[in-house]
């Protein structure tokens, strides 16, 4: 049994948020989403709060309404096998969203996600500290992270 789940905030697009990311991640399943009774005024039949998997991590949400905001302090973070599941996510969860740097994006909800390759770490915290050095440069010059520049940084 896990201990934590995230859960995520969303004003009122919940469903759709679903909706994309298990279209987006393997190993996706939606547990329940649990809806406004139809006569609550304003809100009858619209979703309130869902439990899901987005490949294999658990999840609950709810529509809260407007009065909060996802900022980057808190991002959802893929490690990544090679350069095309770099790209791949990269590339879909960028569709309505905007690039940052370092391998970090916003989706179109306003989520921020990090899109790093499972290596990252052994290459900017290399034991050497020049080429820790150069792969750090090499990183903060990328919005999506390139592998291949990455170890060449370090070479």
């Amino acid at each position: 049994m896990k201990k934590i789940t995230p859960c995520l905030w969303f004003d009122n697009q919940l469903e759709e948020a679903i909706s994309f990311y298990s279209s987006v991640f393997p190993d996706s399943e939606v547990f329940n989403i649990s809806r406004y009774p139809e006569d609550t005024p304003r809100l009858g039949g619209k979703v309130f709060n869902a439990s899901f998997r987005l490949a294999g991590q658990d999840f609950i949400a709810l529509n809260g309404g407007p009065m909060f905001k996802f900022t980057e302090a808190v991002s959802l973070s893929i490690d990544c096998s090679d350069q095309d599941e770099i790209d791949y996510y990269w590339n879909k969860l960028t569709e309505g969203g905007e690039e940052s740097m370092c391998g970090w994006l916003k989706d179109k909800f306003g989520l921020s996600w990090q899109v790093v390759p499972c290596n990252l770490g052994s290459l900017i915290y290399h034991t050497d500290p020049v080429k820790a050095h150069k792969a750090m440069q090499a990183m903060l010059k990328m919005r999506k992270l390139d592998i291949q520049a990455l170890k060449k940084a370090v070479d």
